[in-house]
């Protein structure tokens, strides 16, 4: 038996992060990964290795752009660049080449570039642009304050009307009802309503369909309302690749003397009278601890790791109903000869520096959602392409380059008694047709491939239906509701568990900010318990 102060399963970001900050505390702290490779879906691989490319190239397997967690200080408070993190800036952040001409728009992090950009394609979305950015900027002071902490139980809109009243920083005079109507919306209806021009519609849209709702759902204007903190963190890739943040946070959770074992699978969470005294591994290895956090899905954590019979009959019903969707989305991690080079952007000099968005119109992509629904994946997939070799030689060092494409809208569950395992060949074919077809020097370029289908996103990382965000960020799955409410304060009804994962609030993406205030609801409760944290 080994014995930690606390025990965190599973090693993703949002884990990580609570181990760091409980480590920081004093805590010995043990965190069990049930992969080979820690980091969950912040994991960097080395693949395609052969006589040609005998350095391989550094395959991202889960998230690969940062853009959130610059916006919360947690790797400033833990001072990550000393255990090796080094960043690397993406500007432009995204590019939106044209579909049908020559001509891109470049989203740089300076507004004023990004302004320039869209005047050359679209001069009658400048002042529409300028204007959107600075409405949401104002809103999203709040929303990120609101995302660092707890989910209060109040009612959200009345502490909007509050926060309103009171400094007046969120609407300006006279557009209280309108600003409220965007929040309310869907991004799909704020885009159009905010913009003219077709390409800046398609571009916008498609960048806020990354956070899962489909563009008409309610309550979702936010989505797209997120691109005004982008023009104040960036977005920024990790030299090495992704997984290098959550490796520079095993070395600080190991300098700190805690432990990060791979190969260890948890299979039971050691319940005694209602409270969590350990847990047991697959093999059988027993480890005891005061504290257990859980980084895994909400649904492995609550219907499989805690047996039924610790649960309450609504609270089991409550957490089996939760809304996992049906898939999200899938990619392909290509090494390839060389970058792109679009038709609407010959020889651009930047637009490898962040992501490139190519769905040529809202309506393509309404084909592709209508796909979906039925159960089929898309007939004409909208791609999001990441090359990061550009500006990242370590990631392929041979001279070649990598080229990550995801794409959006496949169901995890098929119409038709269709199988991903038949499929999943074909469906990545068409990932990187769409490459081709804006950039036709790449046929014949595709060195090799490792194809994540939703069901393979599921076995690899136990994103369950393939659902990257875990849950659906739908409104009535966020803040307070997310997951239920009767967890969203990352404390579960089992005595010394919590959760910490993009389950909880505020979700997914390359945030941390789940594992940071589960790390702070823990440490104030022990410090009220205790007056200390050991």
């Amino acid at each position: 038996m080994k014995e930690f102060d606390a025990i965190i399963i599973g090693s993703g970001h949002n884990g990580l992060i609570t181990a760091c900050y409980l480590a920081k505390a004093g805590m010995k702290v043990g965190v069990l990964e049930r992969r080979d490779t820690i980091g969950g879906a912040v994991c960097t691989e080395t693949m395609f290795q052969s006589q040609q490319n005998p350095n391989g190239f550094r395959i991202d397997v889960g998230s690969s752009v940062h853009i959130m967690i610059h916006q919360t200080g947690i790797i400033e408070e833990l001072g990550l660049t000393d255990y090796g993190l080094e960043y690397i800036e993406m500007d432009p952040f995204m590019s939106y080449p044209l579909p049908d001409k020559k001509g891109v728009i470049h989203f740089h992090k300076d507004l004023d570039l990004t302004l320039e950009s869209i005047s050359r394609v679209a001069p009658e979305d400048v002042e529409n642009y300028r204007n959107f950015i600075d409405f949401w900027a104002r809103i999203n002071k709040g929303v990120l304050k609101a995302f660092m902490v707890p989910p209060s139980g109040k009612n959200i809109f009345m502490e909007m009307a509050k926060g309103q009243i009171r400094d007046g920083s969120m609407f300006k005079k006279g557009e209280q009802l309108d600003g409220l109507q965007k929040i309310l919306g869907s991004y799909g209806s704020v885009v159009k309503n905010a913009f003219s021009s077709p390409y800046m519609q398609a571009a916008l849209i498609w960048f806020a369909a990354q956070s899962g709702p489909l563009p008409d759902q309610s309550a979702t204007g936010d989505f797209v309302g997120w691109q005004s903190m982008l023009h104040q963190s960036g977005a920024k890739h990790p030299k090495g690749g992704s997984g290098m943040l959550t490796q520079a946070m095993k070395r600080f959770i190991e300098a700190h003397g805690g432990s990060v074992i791979a190969d260890s699978p948890v299979k039971s969470i050691d319940i005694e009278d209602g409270i969590a005294k350990g847990v047991t591994t697959l093999n059988d290895e027993y480890y005891k601890a005061g504290l257990i956090v859980s980084n895994a899905h909400v649904q492995t954590t609550m219907l499989k790791l805690v047996e039924r019979k610790h649960l309450d009959d609504s609270l089991f019903t409550k957490v089996k109903n939760i809304q996992v969707g049906n898939g999200f989305g899938m990619v392909i991690r290509c090494a390839v000869e060389e970058l792109p080079d679009y038709i609407a952007a010959p020889n651009d000099p930047i637009i490898h520096n962040g992501m490139q968005l190519l769905a040529p119109s809202v309506e393509y992509m309404n084909s592709a959602i209508g796909d979906y629904v039925k159960g089929n994946p898309p007939e004409e997939p909208a791609v999001l392409a990441m090359t990061f070799s550009k500006i990242d030689p370590e990631v392929a060092k041979d001279g070649k380059h990598t080229l990550f494409a995801w794409a959006q809208w496949h169901p995890y569950e098929l119409a038709n008694g269709k199988s991903w395992e038949d499929i999943r060949e074909r469906e990545a074919e068409k990932i990187y047709g769409v490459v081709e077809k804006y950039a036709p020097n790449m046929k014949g370029k595709l060195i090799d491939w490792y194809i994540q289908s939703p069901l393979d996103i599921e076995r690899k990382h136990g994103l369950l239906r393939g659902n990257v965000m875990h849950v659906e960020m739908n409104f009535d799955q966020m803040f307070m509701f997310r997951p239920v409410p009767e967890l969203s304060n990352y404390e579960t009804p089992i005595k010394n568990l919590y959760l910490s994962s993009a389950s909880c609030h505020p979700g997914g993406g390359v945030f941390g900010a789940a594992g940071y205030n589960a790390a702070h609801v823990i440490l104030k409760r022990r410090k009220k318990l205790f007056g200390g944290f050991r």
